[in-house]
């Protein structure tokens, strides 16, 4: 039996009492330097409820997804199946692919993940339901690729193992490893055991021409003590480990911290709620994040100092965490993950709370947890973000809301906003991103930028690389021998510009 999937696309485990009253007005703090601009309201048949961040494409372009909505509302009912988005940083949509557009929606339904643009150029992604196999009334996910272009190309049904042991219904984006493969996690499914008759979930390893790998199964230890429903996505260090959380299980049973090697070894590095009343946080719903000193950091959507709110997080490689920030309402509430920002913060949302309402804000905070407002939406500019935004390489944040805006959908007989796409300024310059984030000496990398035309050097952590100038968007190049870890600096003939993150070489 699948676990319930609320209307903004994340697990209801009855624990969201308090989300139905209304805040107070509050003393957020809000930056004076900063301009927030809705670039658009979705209207349904170009999508509706976005739950996952952005990605910035090689073109300069953002591409998404929409967990509803699209132009298949004939086998989909109310909601349609969701879409696969374009849009340009001005905020021009193109819809590239509608869901459910096959029989029985066997080309897959509510892509609730971010995309990873691969190395090859296409993008591969999730969905939750839908795919081949026999899992009435819902399909149990697949994994797909799609190209630039909008032309999707299904790699891989769930429950395509009797009993599901290889897994179902992804919620998480996938993460494209040093190996080339792509490791992700599924929500439900694996080897089960008396105590979870649907499993408890897995970490897996799909190539990707879509040879599917379960590499660990959730719930093994009793008690699930070694974790339960992992509900986002993986990050790899520059070891080649994995790191990522589970929502539920643990030794306390408010959700883990582990690390997986690429076999498929696992340790719990840290259980959730293991303070009295939780004030360490639980229900960890969003990807960990790397910071520029090795440490991870990550939200809770509960707990806290404040029982009900969520935290924000940090934790070393071996375990040892510390709690930057409880939010109380006021400032927000379940927070949807972070990204790291070319000033060292850390930049996220919160579904709900704020000063207008409880619409959910838009925030910063530093490394040692000064927290500030950012943004309070209300509701005309879309609410309950359900995701992290991302930041441009032009320096704006840009990311989604999955409800509210200018144009109405109707789920589950409710009318709601069909969500938005903003834009966040925050006087933060441009600079340059390497994809992939890691790699060894001679590896391809594509760099990502603005106006990089006319290019004279580029450098990794002071080596001098060989490059090939693309586009305006995109610089193509390979680690240079004698590089080691540090940042990529590309200089243009008006501008100094590096790289937003360490480039990792192992």
């Amino acid at each position: 039996m699948k676990r319930i999937v609320n209307a903004f696309g994340k697990l209801n485990w009855g624990k969201r009492a308090c989300a139905v009253f209304v805040l107070c007005a509050t003393t957020a703090m809000a930056l004076s330097a900063q301009t927030f601009t809705n670039l658009l309201s979705f209207n349904s048949t170009d999508g509706a409820t976005p739950n996952a961040p952005l990605i910035q494409a090689t073109n300069g372009d953002l591409y998404g997804t929409t967990s509803r909505g699209g132009a298949n509302f004939v086998c989909c009912g109310e909601t349609g199946g969701g879409t696969v988005f374009k849009i340009t940083p001005g905020g021009t949509l193109t819809t590239l692919y509608s869901f459910c557009s096959q029989i029985n929606c066997t080309d897959g339904k509510e892509p609730y993940a971010a995309l990873v643009q691969a190395t090859n150029g296409d993008f591969y992604g999730t969905t939750f339901n839908g795919g081949a196999t026999n899992c009435a009334p819902y399909g149990c996910g697949t994994v797909f690729k799609i190209t630039p272009g909008g032309r999707l190309t299904t790699l891989y049904s769930f429950c395509s193992q009797i009993n599901c042991t290889d897994g179902y219904d992804p919620q998480a984006a996938l993460v494209q490893a040093t190996n080339g493969d792509f490791y992700g996690t599924t929500v439900e499914g694996g080897a089960t055991n008396p105590e979870v008759p649907d499993g408890g979930g897995t970490v897996f390893k799909i190539t990707p021409g879509g040879t599917l790998t379960t590499l660990y199964n959730f719930c093994s230890q009793i008690n699930c003590a070694d974790g339960d429903v992992p509900v986002a996505g993986l990050v790899q260090d520059s070891n080649g480990n994995f790191y990522g959380t589970t929502y539920a299980g643990g030794a306390h049973g408010g959700g883990t911290v582990f690390k997986i090697t690429p076999n498929g070894t696992l340790t719990t590095l840290y259980s959730f709620c293991s303070q009295s009343g939780c004030t360490d946080g639980s229900e960890p719903a969003a990807a960990l994040v790397q910071g520029s000193d090795g440490n991870f950091c990550g939200t809770t959507g509960y707990g806290g100092a404040n029982l009900y709110y969520g935290t924000v997080f940090k934790i070393t490689p071996s375990g040892t965490l510390t709690t930057l920030h409880s939010f109380d309402g006021t400032d927000g509430y379940d927070p949807q993950g972070l990204v790291h920002a070319t000033d060292g913060d850390f930049y996220g949302t919160t579904e709900y709370g704020g000063e207008n309402g409880n619409y959910g804000t838009v925030f910063k905070i530093t490394p040692s947890g000064a927290l500030t407002t950012l943004h309070s939406f209300d509701g005309t500019d879309g609410y309950n973000p359900l995701a992290a935004p991302v930041q441009d390489t032009n320096g704006n944040l840009y990311g989604t809301t999955g409800l509210g805006g200018a144009n109405s959908c109707i789920m589950g007989g409710e009318n709601y906003g069909c969500g938005t796409a903003f834009s966040l300024s925050v006087s933060l310059g441009p600079f340059v991103e390497t994809l992939p984030a890691i790699g060894k000496v001679g590896a391809a990398v594509k760099i990502l930028g603005t106006d990089l035309t006319g290019a004279t050097s580029v450098s990794f952590n002071g080596t001098a690389a060989v490059f090939k100038v693309v586009s305006s968007s995109e610089i193509t190049t390979k680690v240079p021998a004698g590089a080691n870890t540090g940042k990529v600096r590309v200089v243009t003939p008006s501008v100094t510009l590096s790289s937003n993150a360490p480039f990792r070489v192992p």
